[in-house]
């Protein structure tokens, strides 16, 4: 029997001994359609992730400058200045104390000055060296660092800090740390203040009595 050429529903087909191969007019659209939906798919599913990530990302960064300000302590200026103020003067009056007791005993107003930075230096760094005046710092601000009892703490801090890491490496190089800038900068200001004063001597600018 010769092959016959069939039309099924589906498309052309080719016949022969009752057998029918058929294949579908749209088949090669319907593939390439379906290849699309799955393109398009993916892509959305790839959308939505990072939607989602920056989603979370942007949940996390909430959640940490919440956290941020949560635990970044609150100051009020008034109030410091407050502190600053009680601090700096009770040592002050300390100072004043010393001065008053030292002209008591016959020593001139140079001498008891330098008594008096004396002992307050040595009180800031027995109070450093037990822990106690980083307390009154924390309390009182600059009241405590601004005067010359700051200056000793800043010098004993470091050296007790560091002591463990010897006597040259630990306290010969970390002790003047915070300290070091300010002595630095107070020579060379006063330096410059000299030649300044020197000069304007030389020209006359400046008159002595």
């Amino acid at each position: 029997m010769p092959p016959v050429w069939e039309r099924p529903a589906g498309g052309f087909a080719y016949a022969a001994t009752g057998q029918h191969v058929g294949k579908p007019e749209n088949g090669g659209r319907r593939h390439r359609f379906g290849e699309s939906e799955e393109k398009q798919s993916m892509k959305e599913k790839e959308t939505n992730i990072e939607a989602q990530e920056q989603k979370k990302e942007k949940e996390q960064q909430k959640a940490y400058e919440q956290y941020v300000k949560a635990v970044t302590p609150t100051h009020s200026l008034w109030r410091q200045m407050l502190h600053a103020f009680i601090t700096g003067g009770i040592i002050c009056c300390i100072g004043q104390c010393i001065l008053n007791y030292a002209g008591s005993l016959g020593l001139d107003k140079q001498s008891a000055g330098s008594w008096c930075s004396l002992i307050l230096v040595l009180l800031s760094v027995v109070l450093t060296g037990f822990g106690i005046f980083p307390k009154i710092a924390k309390w009182g601000g600059a009241g405590a660092l601004v005067p010359i009892t700051g200056f000793a703490n800043s010098v004993a801090a470091p050296a007790i800090e560091y002591k463990a890491e010897g006597q040259v490496f630990g306290i010969g190089c970390k002790i003047f740390t915070i300290a070091g800038p300010v002595i630095l900068y107070g020579i060379f200001s006063s330096w410059v203040l000299g030649v300044a004063y020197w000069v304007g001597k030389t020209l006359g600018i400046i008159y002595t009595a």
